[in-house]
């Protein structure tokens, strides 16, 4: 999970005085795990008490995801042009938040460890990274060049 902490000049141009964290997720298709990272996600606001909104940066999902996560109660922002990075920036765009945390719909990140991130964004850092992959990676679940290159 990649945090990023957004300027205050950006901050400036979406304004918000509730929100200090927005977690984006990209999505494309994830209707089988956006549940559950949404609601990991709702878990940890509620735990850590942050100031936060769930944003899904939807990139064309014609499997339900869009049902999911309006089921849910979170802001769903369309982005039409096509892409991950396409949809990250859309998600970042849309952030009222002054910090914003960003992490892929298919629960391969651990939304319920966002406070340690948060805590170093607000120490001042500029960006804060998390690691998937705490534990090891699993046998034959990814390929070797992504593995030591590509990850």
């Amino acid at each position: 999970m990649a945090v990023a902490q957004r300027s205050r000049r950006q901050a400036e141009h979406n304004p918000s005085t509730e929100v200090e964290v927005s977690i984006v997720m990209p999505c494309l298709n994830e209707a089988e795990t956006l549940a559950i990272c949404i609601r990991k996600a709702q878990q940890a606001i509620e735990k850590d008490g942050l100031a936060a909104e769930i944003i899904v940066a939807d990139n064309g999902s014609t499997d339900g995801s869009l049902a999911v996560a309006r089921e849910l109660g979170v802001r769903v922002v369309d982005v039409p042009r096509k892409g991950y990075g396409s949809a990250l920036i859309g998600g970042i765009e849309a952030a009222r938040g002054e910090l914003v945390i960003m992490g892929d719909a298919d629960d391969s990140y651990d939304f319920l460890a966002i406070a340690p991130l948060v805590a170093k964004l607000r120490e001042g850092y500029d960006l804060v990274m998390g690691n998937r992959f705490t534990g090891g990676i699993k046998a034959g679940a990814m390929v070797w060049s992504h593995r030591w290159v590509g990850n």
